[in-house]
């Protein structure tokens, strides 16, 4: 069995400069979430992961006030610094805004600093929508803020739905240097058979985009639930689509933990893995997010 684990996919944050998580509660894509409107320090996260055997983890942003994106990158790279905690990065950037390539660089300072995230995912359903149109990655603006991803020679972590995959396709394609990692597998939200075949057939495309990584994280979203029964077909089936040395793990903490533990979570990855090889587990638990991230 694989004991060590890199995190590819959690968060911390700290309340005050996080401002979705102030106020009073709207409707998210992942419900109620009252239980973790408060800080969420790494200290608390390491109390969550380190006893189901992480080893090293990746931060992701977590959609600070505008303009604060930079700090955030900082303050993050200060907790590391301290905590030895998480050890890569993965920073926001607007990447259709005209200084752009200077907010790289500025986020770059921090040593990091190893990837991007511009949530690009928009559906029919208003709930589970983030960005203002679909087809954003498509915008000449926007592309060469990619431009300068590349440059820097960050990756891009793509969140999308299946119904902007072939949109993501071509993109992959226009941009066969620069690696890309598809967030939550997907985002498989529709489980009725229709919804399967549509969300098989996009990730059958991308994965033939030798370019594109995958991330086995948020399986919870949108059921709210930890299960192998759920989880199972759709880690399989992007496991067998993408290849082990192209699929990570990430818990996705704290969101998760609305409805789990960090142990059973992991438990439940184990079990959903469990028909591969010991070296093809170990692909998907630590190895690629070691070669992708360099923690």
């Amino acid at each position: 069995m694989t004991d060590a684990i890199i995190d590819a996919h959690h968060h911390i944050w700290r309340l005050a400069e996080t401002p979705w998580l102030q106020g009073p509660p709207v409707p998210r894509i992942f419900g109620d979430y009252e239980a973790i409107r408060r800080d969420y320090t790494i200290d608390e996260y390491l109390a969550d992961a380190k006893p189901s055997g992480v080893v090293k983890s990746v931060f992701v942003q977590v959609n600070v006030a505008p303009g604060k994106e930079v700090e955030e990158v900082a303050w993050v790279q200060s907790v590391a610094d301290e905590h030895g905690f998480p050890h890569a990065i993965t920073a926001f950037a607007d990447l259709s805004a005209p200084d752009v390539g200077a907010i790289l660089d500025r986020e770059l300072a921090s040593g990091n600093t190893r990837a991007i995230r511009q949530q690009l995912h928009w559906h029919e359903k208003p709930l589970y929508r983030f960005a203002s149109k679909p087809d954003i990655m498509n915008e000449p603006g926007w592309r060469r803020g990619l431009d300068e991803v590349r440059r820097c020679g960050l990756m891009f972590e793509l969140q999308v739905f299946a119904g902007q995959m072939s949109d993501a396709v071509k993109l992959m394609r226009d941009y066969g240097d620069v690696t890309f990692i598809l967030l939550h597998a997907g985002m498989l939200e529709d489980c009725t058979e229709t919804g399967w075949a549509h969300w098989r057939a996009g990730m059958t495309q991308l994965a033939k985009c030798p370019n594109l990584m995958v991330k086995l994280s948020g399986l919870g979203t949108f059921d709210r639930a930890c299960s192998v029964e759920r989880w199972r077909p759709v880690i399989e089936e992007t496991v067998d689509q993408f290849g082990p040395a192209r699929c990570m793990f990430g818990s996705n903490f704290p969101i998760e933990k609305l409805w789990t533990s960090y142990d059973r979570l992991v438990g439940t990855v184990r079990q959903c893995l469990s028909r591969y090889s010991e070296s093809e587990q170990r692909a998907v638990l630590h190895d690629t997010a070691a070669r992708l991230y360099r923690p």
